[in-house]
């Protein structure tokens, strides 16, 4: 991709965080979205592609085949291996460790990667949501308690028409805006990055 078009799509992301911030102001006093009523740990473990999200400042670097890979580790939590293809076409990642916050559920987590600030910590609040899921695990819908997160998750590049619209209809029930989940280039999937809500 040329620097030009590099240098609109970070725009177009940047512009993004801002707009995800000042709604998420705005809902803050709402009560957090709900998560699912019993998350699976074995069927959710395993590799997840991202194909949509409220854009992140970690997520800047990323241009493509972003993914985060999920597994047990030996003292029962959950090891996590963020990946992406940067703009230049290097390999970004981190890694780091949920542990379920919510054992009602399992649905509800905290997610730390050590050095990254006010995430290095293992014990913490809140800050993973899985809030909708796909009858047969093949998508899932993730946030936090502010809404200023959001991730759309397959196991799979792409989606169908209808796991689509059930996605859409997942992030408006967990309070959200489809218009500020961007699309995520994948191989295999979209191409493209654009609004949510006009795909």
């Amino acid at each position: 991709m040329d620097s030009h078009r590099t240098t609109r799509w970070c725009a177009r992301l940047a512009t993004a965080v801002v707009a995800a911030a000042s709604v998420a102001a705005g809902t803050a006093t709402a009560e957090p979205p709900a998560p699912v009523p019993n998350l699976d740990l074995d069927r959710y473990l395993g590799q997840w592609r991202q194909l949509a999200a409220i854009p992140q400042y970690f997520n800047l670097a990323c241009a493509r085949d972003t993914t985060a890979d999920y597994a047990l580790d030996a003292r029962g939590d959950i090891s996590v291996h963020n990946r992406c293809i940067t703009w230049t076409g290097t390999v970004n990642e981190i890694r780091g460790t949920a542990r379920v916050n919510d054992r009602v559920t399992g649905a509800q987590l905290h997610v730390s990667f050590p050095g990254v600030l006010t995430q290095d910590q293992l014990d913490g609040p809140t800050n993973y949501i899985v809030t909708a899921l796909g009858p047969d695990y093949s998508w899932a819908l993730v946030t936090d308690p502010n809404r200023t997160s959001g991730f759309v998750l397959a196991r799979e590049p792409a989606l169908d028409p209808q796991s689509w619209s059930d996605v859409r209809a997942a992030i408006v029930a967990a309070g959200q805006d489809s218009c500020l989940y961007l699309t995520s280039p994948t191989t295999g999937g979209m191409s493209t990055i654009g609004p949510l809500c006009t795909t």
